[in-house]
């Protein structure tokens, strides 16, 4: 299974929900799947993904988020981990692609085709609730299932990027329309 193939069952799974992207070609996949105002593309921010939904989860409390962040991001930014799950939003779900590889730039191998496994991390980092996916069609059974809590879902699938097109808007075009539907 290639990312796109995960966003894309990620996508069927859900309802209303925020979405918060990681940079580059995850957001242009996600764009290219179902763009929505609901969603917010990180184009610039490696490792930032899981703080700012972290953020916008304590903001909107009665509103679910769903995380899509990559093992590289991640890596990045691994304290966002323990934060989270110390305040353990009722609304998060921390969706983590991991293709063991920096997608975005170049396919570099990251650590976790290696030693890493990011679900021992974030046991270690207190999330009560992890899930590992191996398989594309345990993507929406398992997202469905989740309930309320925050959640670790770990979703193995192979290196590579969909040939698909840039996200057309600007930033500042994402964060306008963005903070309009968080605000209703």
């Amino acid at each position: 299974m290639k990312r796109y193939d995960a966003i894309k069952k990620i996508v069927e799974s859900l309802n209303d929900e925020f979405i918060v992207c990681n940079l580059g070609a995850p957001s242009r996949e996600l764009y290219n799947i179902k763009d929505r105002d609901e969603n917010f593309y990180m184009l610039g921010s490696m490792g930032l993904v899981s703080s700012i939904s972290f953020g916008l989860a304590i903001s909107k409390p009665n509103k679910k988020v769903i995380c899509i962040d990559g093992d590289g991001s991640l890596l990045m930014n691994l304290g966002s981990l323990t934060t989270i799950a110390n305040n353990n939003p009722q609304n998060l779900t921390l969706v983590v692609i991991d293709n063991s590889s920096y997608g975005s730039t170049g396919d570099q191998k990251t650590y976790t085709s290696q030693k890493t496994n990011l679900e021992v991390i974030a046991k270690g980092a207190g999330f009560e609730s992890n899930i590992v996916i191996n398989r594309e069609e345990n993507i929406i059974p398992s997202l469905k299932n989740l309930g309320t809590g925050t959640h670790f879902v770990l979703i193995k699938v192979d290196p590579g990027n969909a040939q698909v097109e840039n996200v057309p808007l600007q930033p500042q075009e994402l964060k306008e329309r963005f903070m309009k539907v968080i605000s209703t």
